[in-house]
């Protein structure tokens, strides 16, 4: 049996996350780093896991904080750890808790490590506002200035442009195309009709609410108190509609296309506040302290496209890379989670993964396959749950490994894609 890294086998021993709410809502007032000390605090009273004992923490966030740009490091600065506990924050968009887990597990495979903490936060009800560059200069040249009048002097320089301020935008820095109207060119492109994208949205509501009623999904959030009062507390993702219907996702007007799109709010994942974490230790050091393993990593890939060609397409180049190197085909899969960032990438990577000339952009001489539709996001996805950019991909790996548990799936696969053209895949490998 092919083993990841040099033997060592990985073991995801628990994951937990917190709430996914909607930028502006319930968790509008904690940071990032507040929202990962959640996740992570958890994660640690759930496991019972000796923070002394954990080697290494990684965290992947998007939009970083200006005064606090190592997220990880904050967050391995709860009192559970001692402070010499070595932390670091990734970014691949938004596959970035994807990366920290992937690299977290490569310090356990190579033996740096025995265990650790990987996952992501983001707030995207904070997001930093820049001033405009003119704005910069004169404040830099005006902290400079040797005396008041010189100060002044260099104050009055200010003018009304300068007090625009620059917000970050979810766009691709090389073409200007925003993640929305890459989604809106893939539709077109293939003949996603607007239909299969709502009808796709609506099955990732009804799944999830099913998923958060049956205590699935509900098993893995911990509750946070709702600022600023903190009496009541959020026990549950609040961005999942269970009246929602076919006619009214239909109703809704495209977003991006006004006049020719089928991209709309309702079959894109909202922007959303959250944090998830995973524990990973070496199969050993999990057998010696008494965890039963939720799933192995079996193996994982990375791969990137062109951003001005269809940017949402890349997980379809790392997953036959993944599949290859765990040493199985898409037929030994039992489930496949999908990250959904638009109905209408989902569909495509669907598309592409049984598509001969994207088989052959992968080096393979026949496609990976057609996916069923029943092993498809089971518990739904972004679209419904909400797509906290630096956390998505630890849910993903928590969610899926419990219920390739509870199915009695053998092996599971993710695919995640991401900003900038880039995609990740990787497979799992149930431990029961």
């Amino acid at each position: 049996m092919p083993t990841y890294g040099n033997g060592r086998r990985v073991a995801i021993v628990a994951g937990v996350r917190t709430p996914f709410a909607r930028s502006g809502t319930s968790l509008k007032d904690y940071s990032a780093i507040d929202l990962g000390r959640f996740a992570v605090a958890e994660l640690v009273q759930r496991t019972g896991i000796d923070g002394a004992a954990v080697d290494l923490l990684v965290f992947g966030t998007v939009v970083h904080s200006v005064v606090a740009p190592n997220l990880a490091r904050e967050v391995a600065l709860l009192p559970h750890f001692p402070r010499t506990l070595q932390a670091y924050t990734v970014s691949r968009a938004c596959a970035s808790a994807n990366q920290a887990i992937t690299d977290a597990a490569d310090q356990i495979a190579l033996g740096h490590a025995d265990i650790a903490i990987a996952g992501g936060s983001e707030s995207l009800s904070q997001v930093p506002i820049l001033h405009s560059r003119g704005m910069s200069d004169v404040l830099v040249a005006a902290s400079r200035a040797r005396s008041l009048s010189q100060r002044v002097a260099t104050l009055a320089r200010v003018r009304p442009k300068d007090f625009v301020p620059i917000t970050p935008a979810i766009a691709e820095p090389s073409t200007g195309e925003t993640m929305g109207q890459s989604a809106d060119k893939m539709a077109k492109i293939n003949g996603i009709a607007r239909e299969a994208q709502d009808r796709l949205a609506l099955r990732s509501h009804q799944h999830a609410a099913r998923g958060l009623d049956d205590g699935r999904l509900s098993a893995e959030i911990v509750p946070v108190p709702v600022p600023p009062a903190c009496t009541d507390m959020l026990a549950t993702d609040n961005g999942v509609r269970r009246d929602s219907t076919y006619d009214q996702l239909a109703s809704l007007r495209p977003v991006f296309d006004r006049q020719y799109g089928t991209v709309t709010a309702g079959n894109a994942s909202p922007l959303t506040d959250g944090a998830a974490a995973v524990l990973l230790m070496s199969e050993d050091t999990a057998r010696a302290l008494g965890y039963a393993p939720v799933a192995f990593i079996r193996s994982y890939a990375y791969a990137a496209v062109d951003p001005g060609e269809q940017l949402l397409q890349a997980p379809v180049l790392a997953a036959p890379v993944a599949l290859a190197r765990a040493g199985l085909t898409l037929r030994d899969i039992g489930l496949v989670d999908m990250h959904e960032a638009f109905a209408a990438q989902v569909l495509r990577n669907v598309q592409g993964l049984a598509s001969k000339w994207w088989a052959e952009r992968a080096g393979l001489s026949q496609p990976v396959g057609e996916v069923d539709p029943e092993r498809l996001n089971v518990l739904g996805g972004s679209l419904s749950i909400g797509h906290p950019f630096g956390a998505t991909g630890a849910r993903i790996v928590t969610s899926l490994g419990h219920e390739m548990q509870r199915r009695g799936a053998q092996f599971g696969l993710l695919t995640v894609c991401a900003a900038g053209g880039m995609g990740h895949a990787m497979v799992l490998e149930s431990a029961r």
